[in-house]
């Protein structure tokens, strides 16, 4: 029988705009039907962020909740929602409503990013240690599993230190997201430095923002790990050629992994891989 790997779709980020791609989802609505063709294309998880009404990136609840109706009303996919999608998470103040989701809402997977960042080369992705210990907790207490996001190299050292001391749960899941300006950059160096890392028993994804999305895509499926892709992370198909959906690119993931004797799983597979418990 083929391989399976899990494909993640992450279908909307907290930067783009339809502005600089007409078909990323910002709606709720959108958001759940891009999640819909990504599973038809192969998806086994969906990474969730939420718009407010301006497109500004927002942790609403009742938000959230509409869409993963949405969701739910069409297909069984892992839902993977996004602790950092906020614009005013700056502030300590903010730090409930990052967490909220995952109290009220308990999904089945949430991100957990290990550490702060300046961002993009224009602000800071704050993630205080009061933050994450919190985050962590919520999350171990509603049953999500975390997904550790690593942007950097020091992130993974944060990592290890949760692990040990029971903030974040083992068997522990990882999401390299390599080449976004202010982390590590795309190389299939660096992925492989992070893969050694890994403490044992964890599975892991990895990503490459822009033109590095193909080799670390290739990479990570050479390595053993399994995939994201999505409008959040690639805004562009090819040079000079914008991606027409979240599901164009779940697709060409599917077709790679074919080409090389490997299948996509299904979200009961990757739950079985991931050692969630459906909800």
């Amino acid at each position: 029988m083929p391989e399976k790997r899990i494909i993640c779709a992450a279908l909307t980020g907290n930067w783009g705009s339809k502005k600089d791609n007409p078909a990323l989802p910002v709606t709720p609505e959108e958001i759940a039907d891009a999640a819909y063709e990504a599973y038809c294309e192969g998806a086994a998880v969906v990474h969730v962020h939420m718009r407010d009404e301006h497109e500004l990136p927002t942790m609403n609840v009742d938000r959230f909740r509409y869409c993963i109706e949405l969701i739910r009303s069409r297909c069984d996919i892992i839902i993977n929602l996004t602790s950092s999608g906020d614009h005013t998470f700056e502030t300590i103040g903010a730090y409930d409503v990052r967490c909220a989701p995952f109290a009220e809402l308990k999904p089945e997977m949430g991100s957990f990013d290990c550490g702060s960042m300046n961002w993009m080369h224009t602000t800071i992705f704050e993630n205080h240690p009061m933050f994450l210990e919190m985050l962590g907790a919520v999350m171990i207490e509603a049953g999500v599993k975390q997904e550790i996001e690593i942007f950097d190299t020091g992130m993974m050292g944060t990592a290890l230190h949760y692990i040990k001391n029971g903030v974040i749960k083992e068997p522990s899941h990882f999401q390299f997201v390599l080449g976004c300006p202010g982390g590590i950059d795309a190389t299939v160096e660096n992925l492989a430095f992070l893969h050694r890392r890994l403490p044992e028993g964890a599975t892991w994804s990895a990503t490459g923002i822009g033109s590095s999305h193909i080799p670390i895509l290739l990479t990570t499926l050479a390595l053993g790990g399994h995939l994201r892709v999505g409008l959040e992370d690639n805004l562009f198909y090819e040079k000079g050629v914008l991606a027409k959906s979240n599901g164009q690119l779940v697709g060409r993931a599917r077709e790679i992994m074919r080409l090389v004797g490997m299948e996509p799983a299904t979200p009961d597979e990757a739950r079985e891989m991931l050692g969630i418990r459906s909800k």
